[in-house]
């Protein structure tokens, strides 16, 4: 097995983000030790989710099974997505801080196949893949629902 070193184009923020959510959940939920500290399990599904590297190759590069490396970016994926706001709730934050439209947006980012129980398959595309939806502001990429809440001083 050959490695090399690469960048990933995404900020220290995001990496510090992420790895802050894994932290808050292994706290609430009494996790016991992990293979990967947050902030490694956070790159990892960062790399995942930008490159989109195969599970087998990130777990390699991580030294990690790839089961372990399926189960990380499940998990963490799926924390990811409960903190965003739902449809309703980004409409309705849109129509307080007064904006005429939204953008809703989507991607397909392309995956290896671990789980052949769930499918994954875009019908579209004609291939596999994880959905990654987007609601942004007219001319901005900022999640409304939290800007709008925090006017609101909620």
């Amino acid at each position: 097995m050959l490695f090399y070193p690469a960048a990933l184009a995404l900020s220290r923020q995001t990496l510090d983000y992420t790895a802050g959510i894994i932290r808050c959940h292994r706290k609430r939920t009494g996790s016991p030790w992990r293979k990967l500290n947050p902030g490694r399990r956070a790159l990892l599904v960062l790399v995942y989710l930008r490159k989109g590297e195969t599970f087998a190759e990130l777990a390699a590069g991580f030294g990690i099974s790839t089961a372990t490396a399926w189960r990380y970016v499940n998990e963490t994926t799926a924390l990811l997505a409960a903190r965003a706001p739902k449809l309703r709730q980004a409409l309705r934050d849109a129509t307080r801080a007064g904006h005429a439209c939204l953008v809703i947006d989507g991607i397909l980012i392309l995956i290896d196949r671990v789980a052949a129980d769930r499918p994954s398959c875009s019908g579209k595309h004609r291939k596999h893949g994880m959905n990654l939806q987007v609601i942004a502001r007219p001319r901005r990429w900022r999640r409304v629902g939290v800007r709008a809440a925090a006017r609101r001083g909620a």
